[in-house]
């Protein structure tokens, strides 16, 4: 069994970024420049941007946080976006999400410039990623394709199943699988909450995506063996014998599971460190095409 090792996939990129950065500033010209807007405190999120913008430092990126708090009107936010993008200075951006609930998450998503839009989730990216044409792949998604290549999973012509449909993962997942590409060339399948007979899809698949923000709903019975396993979940399961009073679990419950699988993710240290990977590799193609 094969652990697909984000943590040390995604070091191996941010190596190769830094040594393009290094050549940009020989040249004299201006490096990437990646800025991030956070809405409230929100635990999770205020931990994400922050990994987001010590990576930047590790890169050799430049780096802007716009720190807003919880009571931050729509009107607000829409203008900070407009600001960011009619910045020339700013490569890209992101909006972290979740945002407050009395702020539309849809508005301010399509607000954000197709060119700066570096989480890949404009209406404009997402149409041009199912047309298989130039674009931001979401970073998730793109992490997942990337450990798949560099690990030589092979994936032309299996049988992959997405286990969930959401934007950001499930559904750009499933359309990037199915196309022409060296991790793709696959017969995807898509499962949801909706789903009958789930575990005779899953039990018939060689690469199973899981998904749906579920601790480790995926279990070893429900699996054949050798497949290859990309748990994209991470959830904070209570645990007393831990010192911080819980334990991160994945989609996939990665005992029974890895006993059976010939490729598996681990959580943590599997999808999340290749999301900010490539949110920086996003950031440098945006750079490169300014």
């Amino acid at each position: 069994m094969i652990i697909l090792d984000g943590k040390k996939t995604s070091a191996d990129i941010k190596e190769e970024i830094a040594s393009e950065v290094k050549q940009i500033k020989a040249r004299g010209e201006r490096v990437p420049h990646l800025a991030a807007i956070l809405v409230g405190t929100d635990g999770a999120s205020m931990t994400y941007v922050n990994a987001k913008v010590k990576a930047c430092d590790l890169v050799g990126f430049d780096s802007t946080l716009i720190d807003l708090p919880e009571a931050t009107s729509e009107a607000d936010l829409l203008k900070h976006i407009h600001d960011l993008n009619t910045n020339p200075e700013i490569d890209g951006f992101i909006v972290q999400l979740p945002l407050p609930k009395h702020i539309d998450e849809h508005k301010v998503l399509i607000a954000v410039d197709p060119d700066k839009d570096v989480d890949g989730f404009h209406p404009t990216n997402v149409g041009r990623m199912a047309l298989d044409l130039p674009c931001f792949l979401p970073a998730t998604p793109f992490g997942i394709l990337e450990l798949l290549e560099r690990y030589n999973v092979e994936t032309s012509g299996k049988n992959v199943v997405v286990m969930g449909r959401s934007h950001i993962v499930g559904r750009p997942m499933s359309i990037l699988m199915s196309q022409k590409r060296p991790a793709g060339n696959a017969t995807v399948t898509v499962v949801h909450s909706r789903t009958h007979n789930l575990e005779d899809i899953t039990k018939g698949a060689d690469i199973i995506v899981a998904a749906i923000g579920i601790s480790e709903f995926l279990t070893g019975d429900m699996v054949k063996d050798g497949v290859v396993i990309v748990d994209v979940g991470i959830t904070r399961v209570p645990d007393d014998s831990k010192k911080r009073g819980y334990r991160l679990a994945g989609d996939v419950d990665f005992e029974s599971v890895s006993k059976k699988a010939s490729h598996i993710t681990p959580v943590p240290g599997g999808v999340g460190p290749m999301t900010i990977a490539m949110l920086l590799k996003n950031t440098l193609l945006a750079r490169s095409s300014s």
